[in-house]
């Protein structure tokens, strides 16, 4: 049996992030999240950043992500 990213088009996508989208560079059916590590499957990709170019699995990835960037937002003003 044959899981979701196996056989043709199952390998991983290069892509480059875009405000709002993203573009497809190098053909592939998934991602994976750079927090997490996890295939993220294209059609469900909702959450990157532009600025380091990576894909997240959630928005709790991206927040954990943004916060080891930048450390100061962990204290609240």
């Amino acid at each position: 049996m044959m899981n979701r990213f196996e056989g043709p088009g199952g390998k991983e996508a290069r892509i480059r992030y875009l405000d709002g989208d993203f573009q497809v560079t190098s053909p592939g059916a998934f991602v994976r999240c750079a927090v997490t590590g996890e295939s993220i499957p294209l059609d469900e990709l909702k959450y990157w950043s532009v600025a380091r170019q990576e894909p997240y699995v959630s928005a709790a990835a991206s927040l954990r992500r943004e916060i080891e960037a930048h450390p100061e937002l962990r204290s609240r003003r």
